[in-house]
């Protein structure tokens, strides 16, 4: 029963997101999202559970990041 911790279950898809270019003159909706999904830095990365509503958060700046399935 520990794996099930935070709702997530042992088989379930995670993404790994990587913020790969710069905020400057972005939309304040972009920034807030990227800042919402953890990301400060160009090149960092964070890994978050494969959902609808990360899908959404990654479709609003896709053109901002790279994103991979780990398992």
């Amino acid at each position: 029963m520990a794996v099930e911790k935070k709702g997530l279950s042992k088989n379930e898809k995670m993404l790994k997101i990587t913020l790969t270019k710069s905020l400057i003159g972005r939309l304040e909706k972009q920034k807030r999202t990227i800042q919402a999904l953890g990301l400060k830095k160009i090149r960092q990365s964070v890994i978050k559970p494969d959902n609808d509503q990360i899908r959404g958060m990654i479709f609003v700046v896709k053109h901002l990041v790279d994103v991979e399935e780990v398992k």
